[in-house]
């Protein structure tokens, strides 16, 4: 029996992630004001595998856009609830969370997302049922009263009887989320829970070639008791949303990708974003040198994994000269060379073609005492992934340390795919500096087991999310603890009660005053 035959028994699904290809295709479909819709004009996605046709996405025009408008004006500032109004919305939202925990246990049902994932961001098995075990494990740190704690507020004592000031967290109202392609639902369904359980109405727009996956998402959190009318789902290029956001619909937009969009969002929204964007990771190995295989291989998941579209992939690794006496390049290289297609340990590239991929390695191997260690190809397997797609093998690059101050802009440049910068150090001199020149500070790793020597580069950086420690890594799941940058007050985090309060609440003072009003109030307090 086919997933999609099993999952059917919930009234749920429309797709079956084990059939879907050109000649089974899936027309998915818009969500507002309670209603599923389909748009004049379709996008057609194609398969990043062979190049087919096997999805049709909503192409959402301007001009009908005005229901999406409408659904989010609707709603107003103090939200869909908040402490004094619905409060039985927490609890609600609160029995969803247990419902989609426990269905996520049933075998059928994850199979069903992973594979749905899989299907449009090839990955291997180990991360796209990592992604979906990451998805249950939060549904299940928010069943029961931890949505409603999420809304814990405190109180002082005023300065006299009868006045006393509380602090609440407070909704914006109508929100908006855009969401990358890499991660299809973990990224988009956190963040969107999150906005839901502080009492906001969502408008999101996921990535087309992805869409897929939160279409059926949404229809199983329906399934699972989400109320009709808080979430619109909107597919479709960028011009659409920018419409909305232009039109001042969404009182803060939460954005993840790049650091280009991430500016102009925070131009056309007024500052009203909140945003994860690129992430250049760095990884520094301390001087202290064992559990070197350990090591290297975390090195290759965090370069490498997914073919390094991951905006928490390692980018470039600070080794001390102890670690490549040791042979550390050499481990990672041979690591490196066993990823293939067949198990999906390497994998399409969907925002660079090797053409580009090509250019940008080329044009860091020609830095003086610069080196292609391994890779610096396309893949020679026999596929038939587009040409719009990268094909790359996995890539590692060599620059002298002190090139790197010579070309930062050039090596620092984000290639999201399968490829790294290596360099090794002697004193930390060498490695501060570029640190700190850096711009984006979201992921970060710090490998020793030197306690003074983590203190040093720790209180030297800002990096927002940073492993400390021998079994440091880059890439890392946030079902326990803050995933999300530093150093920008931009900065959206994602997973905690923390992330949820900081990025989709705001702080709300009431001070209340009663009691009986003192005969002399007219006198003026003595000096």
């Amino acid at each position: 029996m086919s997933v999609l035959k099993r999952c059917l028994k919930t009234a749920w699904s429309t797709v079956d992630p084990d059939t879907l290809s050109a000649a089974n295709p899936a027309l998915i479909q818009n969500f507002v004001q309670g209603k599923w819709t389909s748009t004049e004009k379709t996008l057609k996605i194609v398969d990043p595998m062979n190049g087919e046709h096997f999805i049709s996405v909503p192409d959402t025009s301007v001009q009908e856009a005005g229901p999406f408008l409408d659904a989010a004006k609707a709603v107003t500032k103090s939200g869909l609830h908040n402490p004094f109004k619905d409060v039985t919305r927490y609890k609600h939202y609160g029995a969803v969370c247990q419902k989609v925990a426990a269905q996520l246990h049933e075998p059928e049902t994850f199979k069903f997302f992973w594979r749905l994932i899989q299907r449009v961001a090839p990955k291997s098995n180990d991360q796209s049922i990592g992604e979906m075990a990451v998805v249950r494990t939060f549904f299940e740190n928010f069943s029961g009263d931890q949505v409603r704690f999420l809304a814990r507020g405190f109180m002082v004592t005023g300065d006299r009887d009868g006045q006393q000031t509380q602090g609440y967290r407070w909704p914006y109202g109508p929100v908006a989320i855009i969401a990358p392609f890499n991660f299809p639902l973990e990224i988009p369904v956190l963040q969107m829970m999150g906005a839901l359980f502080m009492g906001n109405m969502v408008t999101i727009k996921p990535d087309t070639r992805v869409a897929i996956c939160l279409e059926q998402w949404i229809r199983f959190l329906h399934y699972c008791g989400m109320p009709l009318g808080d979430v619109s789902l909107l597919n479709g290029h960028g011009p659409t949303m920018e419409h909305l956001i232009r039109k001042d619909a969404f009182r803060m937009t939460q954005f993840t990708g790049g650091s280009r969009v991430a500016n102009h969002l925070a131009e056309i929204s007024k500052g009203k974003v909140k945003v994860e964007d690129a992430g250049f990771d760095w990884k520094v190995l301390g001087p202290d040198v064992h559990d070197i295989d350990y090591v290297a291989y975390t090195s290759d998941q965090d370069a490498y994994a997914f073919g390094g579209q991951k905006c928490s992939a390692q980018s470039i690794v600070f080794a001390h000269d102890n670690w490549v006496r040791s042979g550390f390049f050499d481990k990672i290289k041979a690591l490196a060379e066993k990823r293939n297609l067949a198990d999906l340990t390497a994998v399409p590239i969907l925002t660079w073609n090797n053409t580009k991929i090509q250019q940008h390695v080329d044009a860091v191997a020609k830095i003086p005492g610069a080196k292609v260690l391994f890779g610096g190809e396309v893949l020679k397997e026999t596929h038939r992934i587009p040409s719009i797609y990268g094909s790359y093998r996995p890539t590692a690059v060599y620059v002298p340390i002190e090139e790197i101050y010579k070309n930062f802009n050039l090596v620092t440049s984000e290639l999201f795919g399968p490829f790294q910068i290596v360099t090794s150090w002697s004193s930390l001199s060498q490695v501060l500096p570029l640190l700190e020149k850096m711009e984006h500070h979201l992921t970060a790793a710090v490998v020793s087991n030197d306690p003074n020597f983590l203190r040093e580069v720790l209180g030297n950086t800002v990096n927002g999310t940073t492993y400390a420690g021998i079994r440091a890594r880059t890439t890392g799941a946030p079902q326990n603890h803050w995933f999300g940058p530093a150093g920008d007050p931009r900065g959206a985090g994602i997973g905690t009660p923390e992330a949820i309060k900081l990025v989709w609440s705001c702080h709300r003072e009431i001070i209340t005053d009663t009691g009986s009003i003192p005969q002399d109030w007219k006198t003026p307090p003595s000096s």
